[in-house]
């Protein structure tokens, strides 16, 4: 009767396990189009993660930055974040300019305006609003090495101190 038991949890248990369904990300990921409805009403500084499916270091960051508790904590309070896959083959409006793919990249031209034409991935931008120039950080990112720069963004330092002044007093938690 024991064995029967065993080998009946050792086939069910993976069904019941299979019903959890995806994991629930911890940053609230916006697209494009939410993006800029929720600018509108109240606008705040913007992260947008642009990766590609293939890109390993992107499911890295995924894993091991985006799911860190204190970045998706501080992101969703102070960020509006947006993942956008570079590869992507839609049109897409982008403070109300039209963007399409562009084979020659093989890149969605919105990427390339992003990432300066510097294509890597992942590849974090951030902006201080919708029409502001991006400031790319290319390639994966620890939580240690994100946190300056969205405190810089998202604390609204920018607006009277140059990043290297900041650097000179800031003292990283995460």
């Amino acid at each position: 009767m024991n064995k029967v038991l065993g080998i009946l949890l050792l086939f069910i248990t993976p069904v019941l396990v299979s019903f959890h369904g995806p994991k629930k990300e911890k940053i609230n990921w916006l697209s494009i189009a939410e993006l800029q409805a929720a600018y509108a009403k109240e606008p705040k500084p913007i992260i947008i993660d642009v990766y590609t499916d293939w890109c390993g270091w992107c499911k890295v960051m995924d894993r091991e930055t985006y799911s860190n508790d204190k970045v998706a904590d501080y992101l969703n309070k102070n960020f509006y974040a947006v993942k956008y896959n570079a590869e992507s083959t839609s049109p897409v409006v982008f403070a109300n300019k039209k963007y399409n793919y562009n084979p020659a990249y093989r890149a969605n031209e919105l990427a390339v305006f992003l990432l300066g034409g510097r294509m890597g991935y992942p590849t974090t931008v951030l902006l201080s609003s919708l029409d502001a120039q991006p400031a790319p950080l290319s390639g994966y990112l620890k939580p240690s090495e994100l946190e300056a720069p969205v405190k810089f963004f998202g604390e609204g330092v920018y607006k009277n101190k140059n990043y290297p002044d900041f650097m000179k007093g800031f003292t990283g938690s995460w």
